[in-house]
């Protein structure tokens, strides 16, 4: 009658931990449902949509960028357009002992105007280089933001993955308090041993140092993704309590880089540079030819000629230009390092599209592995680990598994479930750097067995 009565000591206690155990399964897909109220005050939730809204609008270097090529906008219309005109008011010939406008013939004032007339073609030409340049900073600054929401994404995904970790271990925490308190009811009546109590106190000091890491590392990415939004980086960030766990199927690889080509804006970036290093192997050729200069001015005299009549004033026109004489040493330089620098741009780009083609390829196998995890986890070894923690469980009631093995059992189940997170979210970053490195949204296809054990 004494065993009996202490047995149920502990059976109630394992009774409940039975039943945490399946609240735990049922927490795999909609973990916060049970802290859902607690939400309703908690501070604003961040989905990931608004995340991104808020990175693209309020990114400070990405604003920098902008402001950047707003400015060099503005150039090609300055370089296309004539120098502007001279004016020159002159003072010529006055005798140095009087200083008389009328003393001498050649004396007189005079007021001209100068225009400088560069060789047919060449403004055109610089206000191209210019334009290239100008488009090119434009597509910088789409690439930009590419790499900015993909950041965005890959840290809150991160963000997510340590709140399911921390709701793991916080659970894990509670079930091997339990645990403790059957270990010790066995201990205090002789059914089981001292060794049992000091493993569970063990193993929940190990969860207690876990959670000061976890929370050590999520304060380290909400600072980051603060930093990104461009908000203030002490401020607390709440993500919601689920996210979507249906992973879609990888994409054909070819079909992407194709997708690429005509999307990803580092590749017209290059195209543009490569353009403006055309325009400016064309305009440095220009430079064999001359530039011309324009002048015309108006002398006016005072004074009388010898017969008595007023001195007439005097008409001047003026026509110059540079003669490209040290074309071995200057022009054809020139020319040649504008070629050196076509065939650098041309390299750029072609080094460009492997380097897309190669991110792409990277994140299809990252995001396949992930989603093979994921769905392996989800699906086969974590309901596999549940059915066998609660059969010790069972069988350790009736003293048929002793406290070491349950207690194994119970961790190895909590790993399972916080690599189910991991990789569920490491899968959601994958995708993220294949939509960047496509430069698009990616069109998505469901599998069958997603759609069958999502939200389960």
């Amino acid at each position: 009658m004494i065993r009996i009565k202490n047995y149920s000591v502990y059976a109630v206690a394992l009774l409940l931990l039975q039943s945490t155990l399946v609240a735990a399964d049922t927490n795999l897909s909609t973990t916060q449902q049970a802290t859902e109220h607690l939400n309703q005050a908690a501070p604003k939730i961040l989905n990931l949509d608004d995340a991104v809204a808020l990175a693209v609008s309020d990114n400070l270097g990405l604003a920098a960028m902008q402001a950047r090529t707003n400015a060099l906008a503005q150039i090609p219309s300055q370089v296309g357009t004539l120098p502007d005109p001279t004016l020159s008011l002159n003072a010529l010939n006055f005798p140095t002992n009087t200083f008389s406008r009328s003393q001498e013939a050649m004396t007189q004032t005079q007021v001209g105007i100068g225009l400088t007339l560069p060789y047919p073609g060449k403004l055109g030409l610089r206000a191209q280089v210019a334009n290239m340049k100008a488009q090119a900073a434009k597509h910088n600054v789409a690439e930009q933001r590419l790499i900015l929401i993909r950041n965005v994404r890959s840290v809150w995904w991160s963000l997510f993955y340590l709140d399911r970790a921390l709701t793991v271990v916080q659970q894990n925490q509670a079930l091997l308090r339990q645990l403790n308190t059957v270990a010790e009811s066995k201990y205090k009546t002789g059914q089981g041993t001292q060794s049992d109590v000091l493993l569970a106190q063990v193993e929940l000091s190990k969860l207690l140092d876990m959670e000061i890491t976890l929370k050590a590392s999520r304060r380290s990415q909400e600072v980051m993704l603060n930093t990104l939004l461009g908000r203030n980086v002490g401020m607390k960030t709440t993500l919601p309590s689920g996210a979507l766990e249906e992973l879609p199927l990888a994409p054909d690889s070819t079909m992407l880089i194709k997708l690429s080509q005509e999307n990803r804006p580092l590749l017209d970036m290059q195209r543009n540079m490569l353009e403006a290093a055309r325009v400016q192997t064309q305009l440095a050729k220009k430079d064999y030819y001359p530039d011309f200069k324009l002048g015309a001015a108006y002398g006016f005299r005072s004074g009388n000629n010898l017969d008595g009549s007023a001195r007439a004033d005097f008409a001047s026109f003026k026509l110059s230009m540079n003669l490209p004489i040290f074309t071995s040493s200057r022009q054809d330089k020139a020319v040649a390092q504008r070629q050196a620098e076509m065939q650098k741009e041309n390299y750029a780009l072609q080094d460009a599209a492997i380097q897309v083609a190669a991110e792409i390829e990277r994140a299809i196998s990252d995001y396949q592995a992930a989603r093979e995890q994921a769905s392996l986890f989800k699906t086969g070894i974590i309901p596999q680990a549940q059915q066998t923690t609660a059969a010790m469980l069972t069988a350790y009631q009736v003293s048929k598994v002793d406290f070491l093995n349950l207690v194994r059992a119970q961790i190895t189940l909590y790993n399972y479930q916080t690599q189910y997170w991991k990789a569920l979210s490491a899968a959601w970053q994958a995708w993220a750097r294949l939509e960047a490195a496509v430069g698009t949204t990616i069109p998505t296809s469901k599998s069958v067995t997603d759609k069958a054990h999502s939200h389960e």
